[in-house]
C-alpha cells in the first residue's frame, strides 16, 4: 500500500475552477455512470483502454494532480484487485504455466486482464467524480434525478468520503510503524499479530464513526437540511453540459464501429476475452 498518510481535501477540490468542475450535477452523475456501464460491459480490452485515456484527458482539463488520483487508485486496487489475481489460476482453458500445483489458463490470464482493466476505468471515472463534484452538488444531483431523499443522501456521502477511509487506515499503519510493529515480522507470536490487525481493523471503524459524527455536526452547525441548496447552484443544465454527454456518447459509438469494422486488425485487444 502506498505510504499516503494526508487526508485528502475534497472540499477544496470540488471548489476548484474548471470546465469539468462547473458541468451540472446531474450530467457528471449520469456521464460516470455511463462510462461505468459502457466498460463493465465490454467483452474487448480496447473499450476501457480508450476510455481511461480518454478519462486521463479529462482530469488534465480538471486540473487534477495525475500522482494524487495515481495513489488514490492504487489505495482503492487491493480492494477488488485479489479477486482478479484468482483468475488466471481458476478459471479452465489451455495451461500456459505449470509450476507443481500452480497453473495459469489462458482463458484465466485474459479474463484478468479484461477485469483489471475495467476496474481502473472505474475507479478513474469515480475519482474524478468526487474530486469535481462537492457533497451538495452529489446530493442535489440524486433528488434531481428522483432518487429516495434518504438514499440520495448516503450514496453521496459514501462517495465523498470513500478515500477518507483508506487514509485513516494508511495513518493508523503509520503510527503502528512509527512504534515498531510490523505486521508481516516472524520474530512476532502470530496470534499476538492477528490480535492486533482486529484492534486496527476496529480503530479504523472508531475513527471513522468519529470522522461521521464531525461532518453531522459541522453540517448541522451550518444549517444544513435535507432542502438545503447552495445559492450558487446551477439549477439547469446548459448546452456545454450536453456536449460533454454527447462527446462521450460519440466516442462509445466510434468504438463499437472500430470493433465492428475492424476487429480482425485490432489482434488480442479486439477479440472477445470475456468467459461465456
Amino acid at each position: 500500500m502506498p505510504n499516503i498518510i494526508q487526508i485528502i481535501h475534497f472540499d477544496d477540490l470540488a471548489s476548484m475552477d474548471s470546465p469539468i468542475h462547473n458541468l451540472e450535477g446531474r450530467i457528471k452523475l449520469i456521464s460516470t455512470v455511463f462510462i461505468i456501464i459502457v466498460c463493465v460491459i465490454s467483452k474487448e480490452l480496447i473499450v476501457p483502454i480508450i476510455f481511461e485515456i480518454f478519462l486521463l484527458i479529462i482530469l488534465k482539463i480538471a486540473k487534477l494532480s495525475y500522482i494524487d488520483s495515481f495513489k488514490r487508485l492504487l489505495l482503492l486496487l487491493p480492494f477488488g484487485g485479489f479477486i482478479i489475481i484468482f483468475q488466471p489460476f481458476i478459471q479452465p482453458g489451455n495451461i500456459i504455466f505449470s509450476y507443481n500445483w500452480i497453473q495459469i489458463s489462458d482463458v484465466g490470464l485474459n479474463w484478468g486482464i479484461l477485469l483489471l482493466t475495467r476496474m481502473i476505468t472505474t475507479l478513474t471515472a469515480i475519482i474524478i467524480y468526487s474530486s469535481t463534484t462537492s457533497l451538495q452538488e452529489m446530493a442535489s444531483s440524486f433528488r434531481k434525478l428522483k432518487m429516495p431523499r434518504d438514499l440520495a443522501m448516503i450514496l453521496s456521502i459514501m462517495v465523498r468520503f470513500l478515500f477518507l477511509f483508506v487514509d485513516e487506515l494508511a495513518a493508523i499503519r503509520k503510527s503502528q510503524k512509527s512504534r515498531n510493529f510490523n505486521i508481516h515480522a516472524k520474530n512476532i507470536d502470530y496470534k499476538w499479530r492477528v490480535k492486533q490487525v482486529g484492534y486496527t481493523i476496529g480503530m479504523m471503524f472508531l475513527k471513522a464513526y468519529e470522522q461521521g459524527e464531525r461532518v453531522h455536526k459541522s453540517m448541522i452547525s451550518r444549517g444544513f437540511s435535507d432542502t438545503s441548496e447552495m445559492f450558487n447552484e446551477k439549477k439547469k443544465a446548459e448546452k456545454t453540459d450536453y456536449f460533454y454527454l454527447i462527446v462521450i456518447m460519440i466516442l462509445t459509438i466510434i468504438i463499437e464501429i472500430i470493433l465492428f469494422k475492424y476487429s480482425g486488425k485490432l489482434g488480442y485487444f479486439g477479440e472477445n476475452i470475456a468467459i461465456n
